[in-house]
C-alpha cells in the first residue's frame, strides 16, 4: 500500500503528460479529469487503510522495494516507512489535495494546458508524498526536492507572463538557499553515524554517539532547509509572489504540500531536537517573529490571494513555535486544523476570483453576500476557525501552541503570539467584510459557478468546523487522542486547568477584539488603507525587504557577475588561455622553419650540436682555458 500511494499519483502524471504531448487539439478534458482525480482519490482510500492498520495496533510499517545505492557498508534503499506522524500527514495531503483536485477541475476547466496542469499537480502531490513517507533522509530529500521542482512549475504555470517566470525563479532560487543548509546537515550527519546506518530508524538508535556542538549545528542546519521551504524570516520573501499560479495551486501549496514540509521535517527530526533545547528555542523565536511579522503585513495588503498567502506564514510561525518548545504534537495538530481551513479560504478566493473575472483586489469587490452565499458562509466558517473562535478548528490547534509556551515560562513567546492572534481576526475579517458586507464600490457581472468549485467548499466547511474536537484536551473536557495517538516526544508541561481557561478566554477576547475592530472600519465602507504616515507606507510596502534583498545581495551579485563577464573572463581567464595560444603560434612558427626538409640545413644542425658537444668535453677534459 505504501508503494502504491507514493507510485500512483507519479504514474498518472506521466500518463497525463505523454497523452498531453501526442494530443495537438489538447482538449480531452473527460481524460484528464478522471485520471487526475482518480489518483488522490485511490491514495486517500489506501491512507486511511493505512492509518486503520495503524489504529489497530501496528506502530510502523515499513517497505523497501529495492536497493539504490551500495558503497561499502553504506546502503540507501527505496524504502517507505509509515508511523503515527507519517500517516496523520498522508490522510490529509491525499484527502484535502483530493478536494482541490475537484475544485481545479472547474476551475482550470477552459485552460488551455489544462492536460499539463493536472500533469504538474498530480506530481506535486507524489513528490510530498515520497517526502512524507521516506524511510531514510535520502529518500526524504528527494521529495523535498521534487516538491521544490513541482512548485517552480505550477507558479510559473502561465509562463508567458515574465512576472510569472520571475516568481516562479524567487521560490526556486530561495528555497535552493535553504536547500543548502539542509544538504550540509545530511552530510553532517551521515559522517557523524557512518557505519550506523542511515535509516530515521538507526539514526534515532544511535544519536547520543554525536557530539553535542555538532548537534547543535546540524539542527540548525536542518532549520535552515525548513525556513526555505515553510517561508520563515529571512527566506519567505518567495511565498508571496507564489500567488502568480492558479489559485488551486496556491490552495494545495498552502494547506497540503509544500510549505507544512518543513513544520513536518522538524517533527521527524524530533528524536534529534529534544537534545538540542537551546536550538529549539531559536526555532521557536524564529516562528514568533515571523508570526507576528507576516501578520502585520497581511493587516495592510489589498490583494485576496496575498492577504492569505501572508496569513499562511503567520500560521506556520505558530508551528515553529510548537515544535521549537517540545510541542511537536501540537505543532502537527496545528497543521492538520490549518490544511482545512486554509484550503477553504484559497478555494473560497479563487471562487470570488472566478465569479468577478479575475478581479483580487478586495477593495473593488464589496457586497458579494448575495451573490455567492455559500461561498460567503463556507469562508466564514473558514475565518472563524483561524481566528481560534470555539468551538472551530483553529481555536484548540493554536490554544494548545499559546499554553504550551506559557506553561514553558516563555512569555515573550507568548505574549508575541497573543497579540498574533488579535491581528489575525482583524485582518481576516477586514478582508471578508471587505468582500461581503462593504458597499459595493462598482457594479460588476457576478459569474455563476460550477458545482465541482462550490461542492468542496461545504466539505472543507465541516472539516474547518469540527477537526478540532481531535484533539481536544483534557481541560475543555477531551482527552488530546490526537496527541496520544501521534506518541511524540512531547515535553512535559504543568499548568492547571484554571489557567488554561483564563488563556483560552484571553486569547477569544483578543481575536473578538479584532473582529470587533475589522468590523467597525470595513463591514460598511471598505476603504484601501492610506500611506500617509511613514509607518503605514512602510508596511504597504512589506516593509520593503525586498528592496532590502536587492540592494544588498542582488545588485552586488549584478556588478560581481559583469565584472566576471566583462572583465575577468574575457581578459585574465581568455587572456591566459590567448597568450598560450599565441606562444604555441610562434613557438610552431620558428620549428617550422627549422624542420625545412632541406638536407643541407640538417647538416649544419649536426655540425652544431657535434661542435657544441665537443667543447664541452675539452673544457671537461681542461683541454681549452
Amino acid at each position: 500500500m505504501l508503494s502504491l500511494i507514493v507510485i500512483l499519483p507519479f504514474l498518472s502524471a506521466l500518463l497525463m503528460a505523454l497523452v498531453y504531448l501526442g494530443n495537438t487539439n489538447k482538449k480531452r478534458y473527460a481524460f484528464y479529469t478522471m485520471v487526475g482525480i482518480a489518483s488522490p482519490v485511490i491514495m486517500t482510500l489506501l491512507s486511511f487503510l493505512v492509518g486503520f492498520r495503524l489504529l489497530s495496533g501496528a506502530d510502523t510499517i515499513h517497505e523497501s522495494l529495492f536497493t539504490w545505492i551500495s558503497v561499502g557498508d553504506f546502503n540507501i534503499s527505496v524504502a517507505f516507512m509509515a508511523d503515527r506522524l507519517s500517516v496523520v500527514m498522508i490522510s490529509f495531503i491525499t484527502l484535502i489535495g483530493t478536494l482541490i483536485h475537484i475544485y481545479a477541475a472547474g476551475y482550470m476547466r477552459d485552460d488551455k494546458a489544462y492536460g499539463k496542469f493536472f500533469s504538474y499537480f498530480n506530481l506535486f502531490m507524489g513528490s510530498m508524498l515520497l517526502l512524507v513517507l521516506a524511510d531514510n533522509p535520502i529518500m526524504m530529500f528527494v521529495g523535498w526536492e521534487l516538491v521544490g521542482l513541482s512548485s517552480y512549475f505550477l507558479i510559473g504555470f502561465y509562463h508567458t507572463e515574465s512576472k510569472n517566470i520571475t516568481a516562479a525563479n524567487k521560490a526556486f532560487i530561495l528555497n535552493r538557499v535553504g536547500d543548502f543548509g539542509f544538504i550540509m546537515a545530511l552530510s553532517l550527519l551521515f559522517v557523524s553515524l557512518e557505519g550506523t546506518g542511515f535509516t530515521f530508524d538507526s539514526i534515532k538508535a544511535n544519536i547520543h554517539i554525536i557530539e553535542p556542538e555538532m548537534l547543535s549545528l546540524i539542527g540548525v542546519l536542518l532549520f535552515v532547509g525548513a525556513m526555505g521551504k515553510s517561508a520563515q524570516i529571512p527566506l519567505y520573501v518567495w511565498l508571496p509572489d507564489a500567488m502568480a499560479g492558479p489559485t488551486p495551486v496556491s490552495a494545495l501549496i498552502h494547506a497540503a504540500t509544500m510549505v507544512t514540509a518543513g513544520v513536518y521535517m522538524v517533527a521527524r527530526y524530533s528524536f534529534l531536537y529534544v537534545e538540542i533545547p537551546d536550538i529549539g528555542l531559536f526555532i521557536a523565536t524564529i516562528g514568533a517573529t515571523s508570526a507576528l511579522f507576516a501578520a502585520i503585513i497581511a493587516s495592510y495588503q489589498s490583494d485576496i490571494k496575498k492577504i492569505l498567502a501572508y496569513s499562511t506564514m503567520s500560521q506556520l510561525g505558530y508551528m515553529f513555535i510548537a515544535v521549537g518548545l517540545g510541542a511537536y504534537s501540537s505543532g502537527i495538530f496545528h497543521v492538520f486544523t490549518h490544511a482545512f481551513f486554509k484550503a477553504l479560504l484559497f478555494m473560497g478566493a479563487g471562487a470570488v476570483i472566478i465569479a468577478l473575472h479575475h478581479e483580487q483586489n478586495i477593495f473593488k469587490m464589496g457586497g458579494l453576500k448575495k451573490d455567492l452565499k455559500l461561498v460567503y458562509i463556507t469562508m466564514f466558517i473558514a475565518t472563524l476557525a483561524i481566528s481560534g473562535i470555539p468551538p472551530f478548528a483553529g481555536f484548540f490547534s493554536k490554544d494548545a501552541i499559546l499554553v504550551s509556551a506559557f506553561a514553558h515560562e516563555h512569555y515573550i513567546i507568548w505574549g508575541v503570539g497573543s497579540l498574533t492572534a488579535m491581528l489575525t481576526a482583524f485582518y481576516m475579517f477586514r478582508m471578508l467584510f471587505s468582500v461581503f458586507h462593504s458597499s459595493p464600490k462598482e457594479s460588476k457581472k457576478v459569474y455563476a459557478l460550477p458545482s465541482s468549485m462550490t461542492t468542496p467548499l461545504v466539505f472543507l466547511a465541516f472539516g474547518s468546523a469540527t477537526a478540532g474536537l481531535l484533539g481536544v484536551n483534557e481541560a475543555y473536557g477531551g482527552s488530546s487522542w490526537f496527541n496520544t495517538f501521534l506518541a511524540l516526544p512531547d515535553t512535559t508541561i504543568h499548568i492547571s486547568h484554571a489557567t488554561e481557561y483564563i488563556l483560552g478566554g484571553l486569547n477569544v477576547l483578543l481575536a473578538l477584539m479584532g473582529m470587533g475592530l475589522a468590523y467597525k472600519m470595513f463591514a460598511v465602507e471598505a476603504q484601501e488603507a492610506k500611506t500617509d504616515t511613514i509607518f503605514k507606507r512602510v508596511v504597504v510596502n512589506k516593509f520593503y525587504i525586498d528592496e532590502i534583498y536587492e540592494f544588498i545581495i542582488l545588485r552586488p551579485l549584478l556588478v560581481l557577475s559583469r565584472l566576471i563577464a566583462n572583465t575577468i573572463d574575457p581578459k585574465i581567464f581568455d587572456g591566459f588561455i590567448n597568450f598560450n595560444v599565441w606562444g604555441y603560434t610562434k613557438s610552431a612558427q620558428l620549428f617550422s622553419k627549422l624542420q625545412n626538409a632541406k638536407v643541407r640545413f640538417y647538416a649544419m644542425y649536426i655540425l652544431i650540436g657535434i661542435s657544441g658537444i665537443s667543447f664541452y668535453m675539452l673544457l671537461k677534459l681542461g683541454l681549452l682555458s
